[in-house]
C-alpha cells in the first residue's frame, strides 16, 4: 500500500470517531486511542495503528486472572470460533485483549462501525464470565465484606446469584456441622453415663 492509502485510511478512521462522538487522541499519525462505553465492562480501551498495509485493532479486555488463568483462555480460544473480524489473545504478563490485522481495503466507515461494534460486544459480553471464572475468589471475599459492613454490593449485583448459594451452601455446611457436634456431644454423654 502506497502512503496516501494510508493517509486516506487514518482520514477515515479519524471522520468516523469523529461522526460518531467517540472522544479520541492521536498520539502519533495514524495511532488513534480512544474507549468504548459497555454495560458490563464500562469502559474497553481501544488503539487502532493504521500502518503501511494494515489497520491493527488492540482493545484491553481484562487484566490475568489470578486463578483457573487456563479455564478462562480455553473459554476465550472456544469463543474465538464463532467471533467477526477480532480475536482474544494475551500478553507476556497473561492481560487478556482482542485484536485484529485488517487490510487497509477494509478501513471504510461501515466496515469501522462493525468492527468496532464487534470488540465493543465481545469485551462487554465476556467480561463478567472472565471475572466468575478467573476472579471468582477475590469476588467472594469483596461479597463476604460487604455485606459484614452493610455496603452497597450493587456492582457485584451480576455475580449475586452464585454468591448468595455459595453463602447459603456456607449456612448449611454450618448447620450440618453443629448439629453433628450436637450429635457426638450427646452420644459421648450417653457413653459416659453407660
Amino acid at each position: 500500500m502506497s502512503h496516501p492509502e494510508r493517509a486516506d485510511a487514518a482520514q477515515v478512521v479519524r471522520s468516523h470517531l469523529a461522526d460518531n462522538d467517540i472522544d479520541f487522541e492521536e498520539t502519533a499519525e495514524g495511532l488513534f486511542s480512544f474507549s468504548l462505553p459497555g454495560e458490563r465492562k464500562l469502559q474497553t480501551p481501544v488503539r487502532l495503528d493504521v500502518g503501511a498495509h494494515a489497520l491493527g485493532v488492540h482493545a484491553f479486555v481484562c487484566r490475568r486472572p489470578d486463578e483457573q488463568f487456563e479455564r478462562v483462555y480455553r473459554w476465550l480460544l472456544e469463543r474465538n470460533m464463532r467471533m467477526y473480524a477480532v480475536a482474544f489473545g494475551i500478553d507476556h504478563h497473561g492481560d487478556i485483549y482482542l485484536d485484529a490485522r485488517l487490510p487497509l481495503s477494509s478501513v471504510t466507515p461501515d466496515d469501522l462501525d462493525r468492527l468496532l461494534g464487534s470488540v465493543l460486544s465481545y469485551a462487554d459480553s465476556a467480561f463478567n464470565t472472565i471475572l466468575e471464572l478467573g476472579f471468582a475468589s477475590s469476588i467472594r471475599k469483596e461479597w463476604a465484606w460487604r455485606i459484614e459492613r452493610g455496603e452497597s454490593t450493587a456492582n457485584l449485583e451480576a455475580f449475586r446469584g452464585w454468591l448468595e448459594a455459595d453463602r447459603s451452601a456456607q449456612t448449611d455446611d454450618q448447620t450440618d456441622e453443629q448439629t453433628d457436634q450436637q450429635t457426638d456431644q450427646q452420644t459421648d454423654r450417653g457413653a459416659a453415663q453407660d
